[in-house]
Formats: structure tokens, C-alpha cells, sequence
């Protein structure tokens, strides 16, 4: 498991409101695109820089599919990366504030210790 890569996903997807739209819109599509293009490349590096070696788990990338933050959370996810993605991707579909606390009452039952998300 790599909480690097799952956080760089969520960094990455955020910072684009295109990619924000393709992963609202096809949560699978953009994971697959994302893992095969994108992971191995080294951010803020000039074109052409890449490793070779990064992958999701299943278990990570089924999590992401399913856009599951409480999952993600689990796995050691960055809580702000995920609360700022999916807020970009469903507060539209509430009122004021009720995506937050739906986000927050649905990790409302974990306990610590968290996970580890020290970068």
C-alpha cells in the first residue's frame, strides 16, 4: 500500500477541474487513466521524468473507484485531500455545509489512533 500514491491522486485530480469532472463522472475510467499515465510521473519535474514502480493496491483501487473516504481514511489517505476533492465533486448536490457534515458523520465512528497520514 502506498499512501504517497493515493494522496498524489487526490492532489493531482483536485488541482484540475477537468479532472474533477471525469472522476465524478466516471470514478473507474479515471483511476485506470490516471494509475497508467500519470502515477509514475514525478511531480513538479520537466516532462519525461518518471519512475517505473508505483501502483495501487486492489484494495486502493477499488477504495478510489468507490470513492470511499472513510476507506481511504483508514489506509492512511490525507483527511484534507479527500474532504477538499470530494467537496469539488458533491457539495453541488446538497445545501450549505450538509456535504461536510455528512463527510464528518461518516468517520464520526473511528477512534484513535488514526492512521498515520505524516508525510
Amino acid at each position: 500500500m502506498s499512501r504517497y500514491l493515493l494522496d498524489k491522486f487526490l492532489f493531482t485530480i483536485d488541482r484540475d477541474p477537468e479532472l474533477v469532472e471525469r472522476y465524478r463522472a466516471d470514478a473507474a475510467g479515471t483511476v485506470a487513466w490516471w494509475e497508467a499515465e500519470m502515477a509514475n510521473r514525478i511531480l513538479n519535474c520537466t516532462s519525461g521524468e518518471q519512475s517505473t514502480w508505483l501502483a495501487f493496491t486492489d484494495e486502493e483501487r477499488q477504495a478510489l473507484v468507490a470513492q470511499d473516504h472513510v476507506t481511504l481514511f483508514r489506509m492512511g489517505a490525507h483527511p484534507f485531500l479527500t474532504l477538499t476533492l470530494f467537496i469539488a465533486m458533491f457539495e453541488r448536490d446538497h445545501g450549505p455545509l450538509e456535504y461536510q457534515k455528512a463527510y464528518g458523520k461518516a468517520m464520526e465512528h473511528l477512534r484513535l489512533p488514526y492512521p498515520d497520514i505524516a508525510t
